[in-house]
């Protein structure tokens, strides 16, 4: 995260003009900075009040659905939450010549006026230019056992579901009197191996969604319909021309670039790009640009396996010289100490 002066300042500066809830933000990801107890900048040597790092500060979340979960004859009062969070960098459209934001005004065309938001109805268009009106009563009134409840159809292995299917992540958690019809259906489902398979009713469409314990935690992942997968199903491979060597050599690549998966060894680039480019302007340097990737033209299948072995290999050996580098002076200094 980028702990910048000018941004600490500019906040602190707006800070002091203006609660946090008016305070006109660059963009909503400018808020992790806004209500801290206290923030020390090490590059000041300032304390900003209300001020701190999106990581340090930990927002109660916010239940989407109340509802139960169906368990045979066993209902379980839940709460659902959203597992998951976009960072994407968000801009808001200004105009050019006065920096204005710009206002998106429904209108309609055949009244030639601005329309408001009580004047519009819901239509499905059967036909070009022709409509079947859908009120939100007849919404509610439709005909949806799940409306309330995660009613659970059947347990599966996980492995079972291709990824292809998998749309949105959510954790489930009980009820202060329901903690026992919980935690033993989670018990069973560890104890098992298994996924539940369920249907609810979520924001007007009955969903899809897979039931797993990930430690402590229920999740619910939300799953598309087979209808709505686009990718075609027992696809041949592309009919060409493999060697053997080739193929031992691909394998030979791939196991050296096995390794376990850890999330945090990855970042956003592009995100923390965005971020220094607008932490520039705020300064008023000039955005350096970033160099062109070299590419070589890829003229022998087996030259670039075996280039790209030799980087790997490299990148290994560089990596194990630093971690060799990093763990010497720690074990000088117990040498010392046991000498001593």
């Amino acid at each position: 995260m980028i702990e910048s002066p000018v941004l600490l300042n500019f906040f602190h500066a707006l800070r002091q003009s203006k609660p946090s809830s008016q305070i006109p933000y660059i963009s909503m990801r400018w808020k992790m900075y806004i209500d801290r107890e206290e923030y020390d900048s090490p590059q000041t040597g300032r304390s900003y009040k209300h001020l701190a790092p999106a990581e340090e500060r930990i927002m109660a979340p916010r239940a989407i659905w109340t509802g139960i979960i169906t368990f045979g004859m066993v209902s379980i009062p839940v709460k659902l939450y959203t597992a998951t969070e976009n960072k994407d960098i968000s801009f808001n459209q200004l105009h050019k010549d006065c920096k204005s934001r710009i206002k998106e005004i429904k209108t309609c065309p055949v009244c030639d006026r601005k329309i408001e938001s009580e004047e519009i109805e819901k239509g499905y268009e059967y036909a070009k230019g022709q409509y079947v009106i859908v009120s939100k009563d007849d919404l509610e009134k439709l005909p949806l056992p799940n409306k309330d409840c995660i009613e659970i159809t059947s347990f599966i292995q996980q492995s079972e579901i291709d990824p292809v299917f998998y749309e949105k992540s959510y954790f489930i958690e009980p009820d202060e009197a329901a903690r026992k019809p919980f935690a033993l259906f989670m018990r069973a489902l560890q104890d098992k191996g298994m996924t539940a398979i369920a249907k609810v009713a979520i924001r007007s469409k009955e969903r899809l969604c897979a039931l797993r314990p990930l430690d402590g935690t229920l999740m619910m992942s939300t799953l598309f319909y087979p209808d709505e997968i686009r990718v075609e199903k027992r696809k041949a491979l592309p009919d060409v021309n493999i060697t053997d060597k080739e193929l031992a050599m691909a394998g030979s690549l791939i196991d050296l670039m096995t390794q376990e998966f850890q999330p945090s060894d990855y970042t956003d680039n592009y995100r923390e790009a965005v971020l220094k480019i607008i932490e520039a302007k705020l300064e008023g340097r000039e955005i350096a640009e970033a160099p062109p990737i070299q590419t070589g033209k890829v003229i022998d299948l087996m030259e670039a396996l075996q280039a790209s072995m030799e980087n790997v290999k490299a990148k290994k050996s560089r990596e194990k010289t630093r971690e060799s580098a990093a763990t010497a002076p720690a074990s000088k200094g117990k040498k010392k100490a046991a000498v001593g």
